[in-house]
C-alpha cells in the first residue's frame, strides 16, 4: 500500500510540492554547505549540481514510493525538503532545510503539514526517522510532534565519511501531535 503520488501542501508560510529538475541549483547550494549535509547520513560532501540531478531524475519520475516534497517559500523558492520514504519494508520521514531559514519555525511547519497528510492517507502505518546525536535541535522537533526514541545505533555517514552516533525514532499511528490555532 502506497499513500499515492506526493501532494502540493500549503501551511501559513510555506507551499510544499513535487521536485522539479529545475531545483537542482537551489538543492545544490543547500547541500553543499557542510553545516546541512554533515547532518545528513546519505548525502556526500561536496554536493554538486550533478548529484541533485541524478537525485531528482527518479523522484520526478515517479520511480520511487513514496513522497518527497520540496520546501518552498512566498516566491516558489527551493529551501529544503521532507521526504516519506518507503525503505526496507517501513515508511521513513527525512527533511533538510537550507542555514538560513533555520530558527525560524519553517521545519517545525513543513513537517508536521506532511505528517499530517500521510497519516490521513495511510493512517495505520508507524513513520521511522532518526537523528545523529550531535543534533538535538532535530530530536526536539520530532519529540514536540510525537516521535518516540526506539534506540540508539551508529550509520554511516557519507558527507562525514565515519560512522556516527543515530538516535533511532519512531511516530506511532495516531499519535501525531498537531499544533493547534488559538
Amino acid at each position: 500500500m502506497t499513500p499515492g503520488p506526493a501532494p502540493v501542501i500549503g501551511t501559513a508560510r510555506l507551499s510544499l510540492r513535487p521536485h522539479r529538475l529545475s531545483d537542482a541549483d537551489a538543492m545544490a547550494e543547500t547541500l553543499s554547505d557542510f553545516a546541512v549535509t554533515r547532518m545528513l547520513s546519505r548525502v556526500p560532501a561536496p554536493y554538486h549540481r550533478q548529484d541533485a540531478l541524478d537525485w531528482l531524475v527518479p523522484v520526478t519520475s515517479g520511480a520511487l514510493p513514496g513522497w518527497n516534497l520540496a520546501i518552498t517559500n512566498g516566491d516558489d523558492a527551493h529551501i529544503g525538503m521532507v521526504s516519506v520514504e518507503l525503505r526496507h519494508g517501513r515508511w521513513h520521514l527525512g527533511y533538510w532545510l537550507n542555514r538560513y531559514y533555520w530558527r525560524r519555525g519553517y521545519m517545525s511547519e513543513a513537517v508536521e503539514a506532511v505528517l499530517e497528510r500521510f497519516s490521513r492517507r495511510m493512517p495505520d502505518m508507524p513513520v521511522h526517522s532518526g537523528v545523529f546525536a550531535d543534533n538535538p535541535a532535530s530530536l526536539r522537533l520530532q519529540e514536540k510532534l510525537g516521535f518516540r526514541m526506539t534506540g540508539c545505533s551508529e550509520i554511516y555517514s557519507f558527507a562525514r565519511n565515519t560512522m556516527v552516533a543515530h538516535v533511532e525514532t519512531v511516530l506511532q499511528p495516531g499519535a501525531l501531535q498537531v499544533a493547534r490555532a488559538a
